[in-house]
């Protein structure tokens, strides 16, 4: 069996850190327990996405079983973050409103569909200092209710993705009140809300509408957060090489850094810092898709019409 001990490594460092910020710095230090506790939130995330993609093993149950079966993040189930992100991983659909399940934006007829209130919370949600303090609640949100209603229709994989999850929440919830003394509604709210606002910081333009599909992703050069997101700052690299381990994305980065850059057409932050500064209080991107009108049409699709409209 292929094993690959960096990522093992990283686990046995997520899980151990939650456990110490559990039983040695809760009971004196409850804020700064929380805090960590959040940083091991979205570490474990981090994770999820590592493993979802084949690592660290060749064995999909043996990865499973080591990120999926307790849920350090607790909003996702992992079967579920599974299926939606490789979905995702069709390039030809990056950002497709309707056909990637990770894309922020939405088209013109979903958009006159909203109210007003939703508007306006969208709209706050698309700026960067938004996003990380509302998005986590409206992600969970449209998420848990699409899932409701893929669950009454009787979709048996999104239920048994569910039940799991939530076994998986019981047993952690049980070891933290037992082991720590710790509400678990407590770090639902507090660790597992600001475990997905630290993740909010690697997703909030990992992507941007584009006629080209190389021109969609991003590339953070650096960044001291990398370590946390598993080298996922490297973004373009990823999605082009997304079988390869996070920790031979930087070689791989400054091997053909040139061409990375040609190929999003320099679509290159130096940090996050820089991101912040920019786009704290101001939208990055409009809340429509460029390329969609009122009606259903994917990305791909759309872009071609927008090169025929510019060469003719």
């Amino acid at each position: 069996m292929r094993i690959e001990w960096p990522t093992i490594a990283m686990i046995a460092i997520c899980y151990g850190t939650w456990l110490l910020a559990g039983l040695a710095l809760w009971p004196a230090y409850p804020v700064a327990a929380l805090m960590l506790m959040a940083v091991t939130a979205a570490l474990h995330s981090s994770l999820q996405h590592e493993v979802l993609h084949g690592h660290p093993t060749n064995k999909a149950w043996v990865n499973e079983l080591l990120v999926g079966i307790l849920p350090l993040a607790p909003a996702y189930p992992f079967r579920r973050f599974k299926a939606l992100h490789l979905r995702h991983h069709y390039d030809e659909r990056l950002t497709d409103p309707y056909d990637d399940p990770e894309s922020y934006y939405l088209d013109g007829k979903q958009w006159d569909e909203l109210s007003v209130v939703w508007r306006i919370l969208l709209r706050v949600n698309n700026t960067m200092l938004g996003r990380l303090i509302v998005g986590p609640l409206l992600m969970v949100w449209g998420f848990v209710f699409a899932e409701i209603k893929l669950a009454l229709s009787g979709n048996q994989k999104v239920i048994e993705a569910w039940c799991l999850h939530l076994a998986g929440l019981a047993a952690v919830g049980t070891f933290m009140h037992l082991a720590f003394d710790l509400p678990f509604w407590l770090y639902l709210i507090t660790s597992g809300y600001l475990g997905m606002s630290i993740i909010s910081v690697r997703t909030y333009c990992e992507h941007q509408a584009a006629p080209e599909v190389g021109h969609r992703t991003i590339i953070v050069e650096n960044s001291p957060l990398a370590w946390l997101f598993l080298n996922n700052n490297l973004h373009l690299v990823h999605h082009k090489a997304p079988s390869l381990a996070w920790y031979k994305l930087p070689a791989l980065m400054r091997e053909k850094k040139q061409e990375w850059i040609a190929l999003n057409d320099g679509y290159v932050f130096g940090g996050y810092l820089q991101i912040f500064k920019q786009f704290a209080l101001k939208s990055k991107e409009p809340i429509i898709h460029p390329l969609f009108g009122g009606n259903h049409l994917s990305a791909s699709e759309a872009s071609k019409d927008v090169k025929i409209a510019t060469q003719t």
